[in-house]
């Protein structure tokens, strides 16, 4: 064929030299010659596709009509249709090396990484590919066996404002009960909210190693976070691995990873955490997932608080019908947090969690939304001096919206990025009423 195609390898694929050089069998002598669409250098591929269309009925026999009319629709839009002409194709002749040059490409638009990869290693095995097409062939086999290891880093800088810089209660006193009297108590200024303008720093990398059964991910992250409040700076390293099933429709995924966190220049908190999830079959529009987590939670200065955490969950992801790049997600969880010291004020704590997510094309960019509600409560009192001993219920409400674009005038994957966070903490015990909100604005390169 002399058809010829825009960039990359779609000159080469379906081209006449192979067509001549590869074997083929024999097709109907009702099914048209198709000499004179090879003789179109830049065919216009829907024209093309309507022209054949005419004969489909009588060329079901010709693999070389399927293997031309496969390419018609792969390069017309039709990809799921382009897939089984060519399957149908190299089921009539196995030896149609332009049936198996198309269908390697339709395989990688699919998604199907690995069985494309393999279409192409047949195709390097031959000895009757043209010198010509060989090299294409092989450097489009490079191109793919380099994206199943991906290694991706990322900066960030913004800025903005933060009215609980660090987490303080916001009452200006509490009340002690004292010999079982009420008694207000001011607040130093030590425990009183902080609040400026901010600026964080974020670093990330990741790297990803994609097989046939499994895809791995290693991740780290910087953040570093600079006020005018200097005794509220901090610093947050963190690192993840996990690895999950390829294998569709339903999988494992497992992942495990470090937390530290400095504040003020000193070690406040570190956690090391593991998840295991199932990803079940999707049903119509939703793909459910159940899943389990643990957390081992360490405070340097105060290790009667070290607990390990650990929540059941149910949830699922969404797509919103006739949206185009809408999902909505839910999990629910119940969580339960072990004192590793018997003398932690409260002992253990139990309660639930609600998870809730959306995203969705918005502008030139994407707009996501994320809200959380926590509700946990102590197994026992919590303190003689606080309402007489009272088990101590927590009620937080958090809400994150956050809106990326890209920015392609900058140089590298630039991104614009805002920000917009609120949290609110109720308590029985006054000292654990907090509320927090901040605004942040940026930009983030990757590379």
């Amino acid at each position: 064929m002399l058809i010829n195609r825009s960039p990359g390898l779609l000159p080469l694929l379906l081209s006449c030299i192979v067509c001549a050089a590869i074997p083929r069998i024999s097709f109907s002598q009702s099914c048209p010659d198709l000499s004179s669409y090879y003789q179109i250098d830049e065919p216009d591929w829907s024209e093309l596709l309507e022209s054949l269309s005419e004969s489909f009925p009588i060329c079901l026999g010709s693999s070389e009509f399927l293997a031309l009319y496969g390419s018609a629709q792969l390069y017309s839009g039709l990809l799921s249709n382009a897939i089984e002409s060519l399957e149908r194709s190299l089921l009539l002749d196995p030896d149609n090396g332009a049936a198996m040059i198309d269908y390697g490409e339709a395989l990688f638009q699919d998604g199907q990484l690995f069985t494309a990869i393999e279409v192409n290693r047949l195709l390097l095995e031959r000895s009757d590919i043209p010198s010509d097409l060989i090299e294409e062939i092989r450097e489009r086999q490079a191109r793919w066996q380099s994206m199943t290891r991906q290694t991706n880093w990322r900066l960030g800088l913004s800025g903005g404002y933060d009215n609980n810089l660090n987490g303080a209660s916001d009452q200006d006193s509490v009340t002690l009960t004292l010999s079982g009297e009420p008694v207000a108590l001011s607040l130093g200024e030590d425990f009183r909210v902080l609040a400026g303008p901010l600026i964080n720093f974020r670093a990330s990398g990741r790297y990803q190693k994609l097989s046939v059964d499994s895809h791995e991910t290693f991740a780290g992250e910087l953040l570093t976070r600079i006020s005018d409040q200097t005794n509220a700076n901090l610093a947050q390293i963190s690192g993840k691995y996990s690895i999950r099933s390829a294998v569709r429709p339903s999988g494992w995924q497992f992942a495990t990873g470090i937390n530290h966190l400095n504040y003020a220049s000193d070690p406040l908190f570190t956690s090391l955490d593991s998840e295991i999830r199932y990803r079940a079959r999707r049903s119509q529009s939703c793909r459910p997932h159940v899943s389990m987590a643990l957390q081992h939670q360490t405070w340097h200065d105060q290790s009667k608080l070290n607990g390990i955490e650990s929540k059941l969950g149910l949830g699922g992801v969404c797509s919103v019908a006739e949206r185009a790049n809408q999902a909505l997600s839910a999990e629910i969880s119940l969580v339960s947090n072990h004192a590793l010291k018997p003398d932690r004020l409260g002992g253990n704590r139990i309660g639930w969690q609600v998870n809730l997510g959306w995203q969705a094309a918005f502008l030139r960019g994407q707009l996501s939304a994320q809200a959380s509600q926590t509700h946990l409560r102590d197994q026992r009192g919590y303190s003689e001096i606080l309402a007489s001993n009272a088990r101590r219920n927590i009620s937080r409400t958090s809400f994150l919206l956050q809106y990326r674009e890209g920015l392609p005038a900058l140089v590298g994957d630039a991104q614009f990025i805002a920000n917009v966070f609120f949290q609110s903490q109720n308590s029985n015990l006054e000292l654990f009423s907090t509320e927090d909100a901040s605004i942040e604005i940026g930009i983030s390169w990757g590379f």
